[in-house]
Parts: structure tokens; sequence; C-alpha cells
């Protein structure tokens, strides 16, 4: 076996590390690019096990040299190296090779380094007590941290564990003949002028975030041939595109996929958090399933009933009404703007949602799973009503937790559910009274009743679930389930049509679910066509939420249906999330911690760079954290270098070399091995996002991009067109097949980057309908006919300086209140400002330094103008126009006090006495009236030079009486 390396590679000490230990011997060869020996992706470290097997990605490698099976149920081993891949080489690169490192970019790799840390302190290795592939790969990546005392001292300082694990590693026979074949040793890795490890691509850097491609064995035969079919036959074989009714209903002989996302509560703006969670996730995976010819309909809406509107509405001194009026529509904006595909977007404070909730109800209680109950509940006294869930917060009662804040439904800190009575040291939220226990009489839903259909139908479906849904299922399941309230007392929600319950309402457990079958009902009159199918259609529901929604999808609603018995459709596939942190901390729609969605509006940043951002950090099996130089290292790196730079350079060659038609292609053997490296991504792709795995399958569309940019680099045919016909013919090839692959990445970036591919399929000159996939079969198609013209190839992406990412970083740190003082402030520097001017000359130069940035006028440069136009975001600039307004007023000011002076001199002095001469009396007089005079104009206004000239007649006349004084 051969390792092809370029110097100082740290992913071939892994590799060299893996063999050893393995005891398999193998040969270290220097290679450039310009080597002979790269059949697929040109990237280093190559492994070249025989003529017929070379590994081009080294964590892929390391796990064929070292082959030790995953150590757990839920594939813990490809995740950890997924995470080495993503997250910590790619962060180690990037602050080797950074001059300066941020301090955002200094505590990302810190934050990662504490995850590894905190898995070694439980085990002697990162899975446990056994040595796996992961811990080579890691150790490798952090040995020229380790080895630099002032990184190691910056970066590892309380790490003690991975100290621990580092030196076990290093004092391993074989892995210190590695480090010596590799060219280290333990004194440092690296010589002063090195490339300090960075895995170099043709072409390519290796930023923060972007993944390690994960190749295997170059294509099979079966691969290439399979290839070559779609190639010629693919288009014939998708299915006719399905017409475009205004809204769809279940279609025959066709897949009929119903999604819905978690209804949002309407007591704020949602958060990034709360936007990747729920609605984008869904949205993406419906205009994929479109892209599929699926037949499908998404529906969503705003959750409107429960304490969470009373209690927003009590803030605001306005109705619940009015609270949901104002944030659907706030909530509707967002989603509009981060261009969120519903078919129907709808709310649950409708007669629809009263008429279904109230109709399942009865017959709920006509099955006989309903039952009464009197229970013990929080009274305020002094509100005059019980206190339901939000209305009341305390400490959490759950062993270890010791929460303060938690509500009286849920802990937000160990996400376990509360009976209000259960909080120690209630308080009213209102109010802050301490509650009473008092008995009311309440309805129950008998869960335990249902429990064995609940169990069934999770045993028969699970599997369709992502992690986080299942993991929390099974949680629930491990206690036998108890009835549960489904009445409570509230003014604001569906009424209970019982008598007796008059006064009552459903608990929002209940009627919030039942919310997507009414906004249904609100978008077609026959809804039941969807939630109740004739066995003919085929309806398969899809749901998207956060893992603190799983509960009431995967128990409380599924119990209402299975007890209704009506043949209701059930949730065949649930993707939840785990949650999305904020930096250093948490989202917060409580506290305003966090970016919002009508914050993302006014950064300038573009939605479809959102998109993109928060897919690719989507929490699918763990919590990741949302990172402002992150965002800005994807866009610059992912999205303008890799795929901007691809589509744009292969279209921007078809049309200046080939006047805008899409040349011929005679494909050789190596291009239809290309199309089945392509073809394994597209296959990835489908798999990955038909499971909910939409961050994964995002990956490999800018795995194809990266292919795409290196067999253009390969094929060099700006080379090849100034050659042979021969070579003219290839290089046409080269520039033909890559037109095909921007198709082709534009087909798949479809769900994800909705308006990119729309500008996208304008440069190249085709309806959408055409750019469609086939499930069943995967691959690259010939999406683009020879001598297909195309329209002017155009930049898809723009630079995010890093300017703004820091002012946007300053602008939401801590919570809304944090900011809004934050704004008072600035507004205020700028009154302070021009109150620190007192002469016109002053003002002038002020005013002056204001527009251009210097300190006297200048036609060269405007600073507001250049802060606005840098950002969309009123409130970075604000301040500053602010400043400048304050600053020309106060210049009218002084200007119209100067004028009024120099025209009547005497006003500002004070009148002689009547005889011509000073006396005591008459001065005091004098002194007396000119002092009110001062105060009343220093109280009217903080313009120095209007109060000035009265100060100095003030002046004047208390010398004069001294003067006096000292002649008597």
């Amino acid at each position: 076996m051969k390792i092809y390396t370029n110097k100082n590679n740290t992913s071939t000490l892994k590799l060299l590390i893996a063999a050893n230990l393995a005891g398999k011997k193998v040969e270290l060869i220097n290679a450039s690019f310009e080597d002979d020996v790269f059949a697929g992706p040109r990237s280093l470290p190559l492994l070249e096990v025989d003529d017929q097997l070379s590994f081009f990605a080294s964590n892929a490698a390391v796990q064929y040299l070292f082959p030790v099976l995953d150590m757990s149920e839920n594939g813990q081993c490809q995740q950890m190296l997924e995470w080495e891949a993503t997250r910590l080489n790619p962060a180690v690169n990037t602050v080797l090779s950074a001059k300066n490192v941020a301090s955002d970019l200094k505590q990302a790799l810190q934050a990662l380094l504490h995850t590894l840390n905190s898995a070694l302190e439980k085990h002697q290795y990162i899975l446990g007590e056994k040595l796996s592939s992961v811990d080579i790969s890691a150790w490798s990546t952090l040995y020229p941290i380790y080895y630099n005392n002032d990184l190691k001292q910056s970066y590892m300082g309380d790490c003690k564990h991975i100290a621990r694990w580092i030196e076990e590693l290093a004092n391993a026979k074989a892995v210190q003949e590695a480090v010596k074949q590799w060219g280290g040793s333990a004194t440092g890795p690296f010589g002063a002028t090195s490339a300090l490890g960075i895995p170099l691509v043709a072409s390519l850097s290796s930023p923060v975030g972007t993944p390690d491609e994960e190749e295997e064995a170059g294509p099979t035969p079966e691969e290439i041939e399979l290839a070559k079919e779609n190639w010629l036959n693919g288009l014939k074989k998708l299915q006719p595109p399905l017409k475009q009714e205004k809204l769809v209903l279940p279609v025959k002989g066709r897949k009929n996929i119903l999604i819905t996302s978690a209804l949002p509560y309407v007591n704020n703006v949602p958060h990034l958090g709360n936007i990747i969670g729920c609605v984008l996730s869904a949205d993406i995976f419906a205009r994929y399933c479109r892209l599929c010819d699926y037949n499908t309909l998404y529906i969503c809406g705003t959750d409107e009933y429960g304490t969470a509107t009373e209690t927003k509405a009590l803030e605001e001194g306005v109705t619940p009404r009015e609270i949901c009026d104002k944030y659907f529509e706030l909530h509707n904006s967002t989603y509009r703007w981060f261009n969120i595909g519903f078919d129907y977007f709808g709310r649950t404070s409708t007669p629809q949602q009263t008429q279904i909730s109230q109709k399942m109800f009865l017959k709920l209680r006509e099955n006989g799973f309903v039952s009464s109950q009197s229970v013990d509940q929080l009274l305020c006294q002094k509100c005059d009503r019980f206190l339901a869930d939000r209305f009341v917060e305390g400490t959490c009662p759950h062993t270890g937790c010791g929460y303060e804040n938690a509500r009286g439904d849920q802990c937000d800190k160990c996400g376990k559910l509360i009976n209000a009575i259960e909080l120690i040291q209630p308080k009213c939220k209102q109010c802050q009274h301490t509650p009473t226990v008092k008995p009311s009489e309440q309805l129950f839903i008998e869960l335990g009743q249902l429990e064995p259909s609940i169990r069934s139908w999770i045993n028969a479906n699970e599997k369709s679930w992502s992690p986080p849904a299942r993991a929390v299922s099974r949680a629930w399941l491990k206690e036998p389930l108890r009835a549960r309230a489904v009445t409570r007392d509230l003014k604001w929600g569906v009424p209970v049509p019982i008598e007796g319950y008059q006064n009552k309402v459903f608990y929002v457990w209940f009627d919030a679910p039942i919310g997507y079958l009414s906004i249904t009902q609100n978008a077609t009159k026959e809804y039941e066509k969807w939630w109740k199918p004739d066995k003919e259609y085929d309806v398969k529901l899809y749901q998207f939420m956060a893992k603190d929604n799983v509960p009431f999808h995967v128990i409380m609603f599924p119990a209402t249906l299975l007890g209704v018995n009506e043949g209701h459709v059930l949730v065949s596939h649930l993707f939840a999330t785990e949650y999305l942190n904020y930096e250093d901390g948490k989202f917060s729609k409580s506290r305003g911690v966090g970016v919002f969605g009508t914050d993302a509006q006014q950064t300038g940043i573009p939605s479809d760079v959102w998109r993109f951002y928060l897919a690719s950090i989507r929490p699918e099996t763990s919590d990741s954290s949302f990172s402002w130089t992150e965002l800005g290292t994807r866009n610059n790196s992912e999205l303008l270098n890799n795929l901007g730079n691809f589509c744009h350079r292969s279209l921007s060659f078809c049309a200046n070399t080939f006047k805008g038609k899409v040349p011929d292609l005679v494909l050789t053997q190596a291009d239809y091995e290309l199309i089945a490296l392509v073809n394994r991504e597209v296959i990835a792709y489908v798999n990955h996002i038909e499971k909910g795995r939409l961050r994964e399958s995002l990956r490999h569309v800018m795995s194809i991009s990266r292919l795409g940019n290196q067999h253009m680099q390969a094929q060099q045919p700006w080379v090849l067109l100034k050659g042979s016909d021969d070579d003219k013919q290839r290089g046409a090839t080269a520039i033909g097949l890559c037109c095909q692959l921007v198709a082709l990445l534009c087909t798949l970036l479809a769900p994800y980057m909705p308006e990119t591919t729309r500008k996208l399929r304008e440069q190249l000159n085709i309806d959408a309908e055409k750019l469609r996939i086939n499930p069943e079969n995967p691959s690259l198609l010939q999406y683009l006919p020879s001598g297909h013209t195309i329209g002017k190839p155009e930049p898809l992406f723009t630079k995010i300086e890093a300017e703004l990412l820091d002012t946007l970083r300053a602008k939401y740190a801590g919570s809304q209140t944090d900011r809004n003082e934050r704004e008072k402030q600035q507004n205020g520097m700028a009154t302070s400002l021009a109150a620190g001017c007192s002469s016109i000359a002053e003002l002038e130069a002020a005013i002056a330094e204001q527009l251009s940035g210097k300190k006297e006028p200048s036609n060269s440069g405007n600073k507001v103008r250049q802060i606005k136009g840098s950002t969309k975001d009123k409130t970075v600039w604000q301040p500053e126009v602010n400043k400048l307004l304050e600053l020309k007023k106060q210049l009218a000011a002084v200007q119209a006090a100067a004028k009024k002076q120099k025209a009547e001199p005497k006003d500002c002095l004070p009148a002689p006495p009547a005889s011509g001469e000073d006396t005591v009396e008459s001065l005091q007089k004098a002194i007396t009236a000119q002092g009110d005079k001062v105060r009343k104009l220093k109280a009217a206004t903080k313009d120095k030079a209007a109060w000035q000239p009265e100060v100095t007649a003030l002046l004047d006349l208390k010398k004069r009486l001294a003067a006096l004084q000292v002649n008597k």
C-alpha cells in the first residue's frame, strides 16, 4: 500500500498511525497535484491499496486500515468521525493558519475541546475503554496544538483528560514510529515556515465547517454502466410532472405526502432555533418532495390558545385576540421572507378549530376514554383566578434539578413535565403573590386505557423517526401512562361542550395538534381526504419539530386519534431535532436572547444564505450552535468560493467560448467514472433527505460542487481549447459536462435555496419543471441538450465582511433588554456629542467628521452613507444618523442666536440705572433678574451659545457691584 502526501499534512499522520497500529506496511511517497496518481478527486493524502482501490478521505482511509467495529447502537463511531472531520479538524486548521485568531473562533475551538475532554473524563478513550479510529483521527488533528506550548496553554490549559489521553497514545511504540516516519517529534511537529498541517485540495481551502470528503473506493463497473444508462435514458424515466393545482388533494397512483411542522406560539417572534427546528426543515422536505413529483401538501399555522397567549396579552395590556392578530402577521411575514412555501398557513383560533375539537372530544367521551376528577389547583386570591401552567412559576420539584424559574407545566432546564401543584415556592406570575391550594373539577383523558394501542403503534413506526424522536418516546414509555387533564380554568380557548364545564376550556396539548386538521379544513372543505383517506390513497404523514414537542405528537395526539377511532392518518415519519444554541448560550424567546426572524431580515444577509447556514448546522443528532464567524466562513468559502465559483466559471466558459450554446459531449471512460462518483452523491442526497437528515443531504450537494471544481481544474479546458482537434473536443466536453453539473446542482439545491436556484435557472435558461429527480434511481441526467442556449452568467453570492459580522455580533449580544438599553445609550450619545460643541466652528467640524469620517469637510466620502450602504439593518446606522441630525439642529440654534445677538446686542446687557449711575440697590436687583433669566435659558436648551451672552452679562453686573462696594 502507498500513501501519497504533501509535507506536514496531519491527515497523513492519521493514516500512518492507523497502519502501524494494525501492523500494515505502507510506503510514504511525496506527491503533488501534477503527479499522475489521481484517478478521482485531487486530495492529499491518498491511500492507494491496489490498482482497484484508493481512498481520498483520510477518515475513511483510517477506518479501512484500522477497522474497529462501531461500539454503540446509535452509530456513535460514525458520528464522532463526522464531528472530527466537520468541526474539530477545520477549527484546528483555521487556528493554525490564522495570523490573528478571532475571539469567537478561539471560543469555538475551546468549546470543541471541552466536549472531547468531557468524553475522555468518562472513559479511557473517546468512545469507551477500547481504542478506535476516532482516537487516531482526533489525536493526529490535535498533535500540532498540544506540542506547541503557546497553543497548548491557550486552548488546552484546563483539559487535563485530553492531556492524559494524548500522552498515553504518544507513548505507544506504533504512534512514535508513525510520528517519526511522518517527520515530527515529541518537541514539536513543524518548522517556523511549514504548511502547519492543513490538508491541501486543488484550488480549494479547508475552512471552518467544510466537511472532509467521505470518498471510498473508485466507482465499480456496475456503477459506471448505470451512469451511462441514466445519462442516455434517465430523462425518459421521469414521471410526468403533476399538474399544479391551487390546493392539492390526494391522487390515486401517486405518493401523497402530507407535511406539518409544529405550530408556533403567537406570544413572540420566532428565533432561528424555532425556524430550523420546525418550519424551515419542513419546507426543505416539502420542496424536495415536489422535485420527486410526490403529491405534496404542506400545512402549518399559529397556535393561538392557551396561557402563553393570555400571559402575553396581560403583559402588553391588550386582549388575547389582539395579541393573536399582531403576532400572526409577524410570523406570517417572517416566514415569507425566509421563503417558507406553505400550501396554507392558518391559525387555530377559528370556528373550524372549535367545531373539530369539540366533536373529537365528545367522540372520546362516548368511547369511554374521558373521566372527571377533583384536583387541587393553585388559586391566586389576589387575582381571583386559578393559575394554569404559565401563570405560575417556582422551583422545579424534580430531583437533581432545582431550577428556580420552572413553569407550571414544564421545566425548561430538565425538560420534564410538571403539575403546577408540585412546584416548590410557587408564585403568581402576574402579581407575585403566593397562591393557595383549592380543589377544582376537571375532565381527564384516560391514557392508561389507550396505552396498549399507543405502544403497538409506536413499535411499528418508530424506525422511521429521527433519533431524538425515538429517544423521547422511549423515555415516556418507561413508565405506565397516566390519565391527563384535558380541561383547565381559563377563558381564552376552545369551550368545553358539557353541562357544568362551560367556564372551562380545553388544555392546549389537546386542541393544538387538532389545529393541523382545522387549518387544512380552512384551506379546503375536503380536508378529510387528507386526514381520513380512503384505502386506495397512499397518504403518508410527515411531521417536523424540536424534541420538546415530541411527547404531544407521539403520545397525546395519537392517543386522541386512536381513541376517536375514525380512521385518521397517524404520523409515519416524525423528524425531531435537538436544540440550536446561540454562540455560547441558549436561544430564549422569553428573555429575547439570540437572533430572531425579524432580526435576520435587517442584517442585509440574503434569506437563502440564512437557509443554507441553518440547514448546515441543523441539530439532527446533538445540540449545535449558531456562530457569526461560522456563518461568514460558510458563506465565503462554501457558497462563494466553492459553489458560486464553480457555477460562474462553468457558465462563463460556455458563454464566452461557445456563444452560450452547450457544446456536444463526447464522453470518455474517465467522464463516466466522474458521473458515477457524482451519482453516489445524488444517491446519498436522496437517502439522507428521505430519512429527514437534511444537514447530511446538503453535505452531498456541496461534494458534487467540489467534484466539479476538481474536474475543471484537472481538465484545464482553457488549455485544451488551444490545442489539437482532440484536445478541443476534450475541452468542449469538459465545459459541457460542467454545465450539466451546474444544472444538477440547481436541482438539488432548490429545496434549500429557492431564490438562488431561481436565479441560476434564469442563467441556465431552463424551466423549473425540467429540473427534477427520480428518487427510485437518482443520478445525473442530460438536463441541457446539446445546442441549448444558456442565459447571462452572473455571480450568485457576495462576500460577507468580517466587520459586518463583528457589528452584528455586538448588536445581538445579551438579551432584548440589554439591546434596548444600548440603543438608548447610543441615541443619548448623539445629544451629548452635540452638547459638547459650543461654537459654530466646532459644530461645523463635528458635522463634517460625521459625514466623511474626517475632521475637516470632505467630498471624498460620506460616513453615514457608507454605513447605510453596507447593511440594511437600520439599528446599525440609525445612531450615526441621529448624531448627524442632532449636530445640525444645534448648529441651526447657535447660528440663530448669533444672528439675534448681532442684530440686538443691548438685549444681552443689563439696563443702566435711571440716574445713569450704579447703586448697590439697583445692581442687586439687576443681578437677581439676570440670574433668573440665565437659569431659564439653561433649562430650556443645552446650547451654550444661546445662553453664554446672558452669563457674560450677569458676570459683568457682579463685577460692577463688587467694584462699587470696594470703592465705598
